[in-house]
């Protein structure tokens, strides 16, 4: 019996649940990436990038060509960089929920409670 399909889902967002992982996907989101080029912009140790990228390609999200004695690594699909993309659009419209909700707290707030604002010198 193959597992349910919220299950298979659960997985899937649990790969996508790292930051390494997030930023090579967005990364290659842009273009190809030799492993190299990628170390800088992510910011971790060469084994660091390399467990993350293989946890990538076993869940077929990225994929590889060798030329020479680089290592390019691309999406396995379109689609992927389409779900960062909508991921960004939902956090941009919660963090402006969020922003409104603070600023609607903070004109709330007696002005006792207030903390002194310091007059300019």
């Amino acid at each position: 019996m193959s597992a349910p399909l919220y299950q298979l889902k659960a997985e899937f967002f649990k790969t996508l649940g790292h930051p390494v992982r997030i930023r090579v996907l967005e990364l290659l989101s842009e273009r190809e990436h030799a492993v190299a080029e990628m170390l800088p912009e992510v910011g971790v140790e060469p084994a660091h990038l390399s467990q993350q990228l293989a946890v990538l390609r076993r869940a077929n999200l990225v994929v590889t060509r060798k030329e020479g004695s680089n290592v390019y690594y691309s999406l396995t699909s379109p689609q992927v960089a389409e779900l960062l993309r909508v991921a960004r659009s939902i956090l941009s419209g919660v963090l402006a929920g969020q922003a409104e909700l603070l600023a609607d707290l903070r004109a709330a707030e007696p002005r006792s409670t207030r903390p002194a604002r310091r007059k300019p010198s």
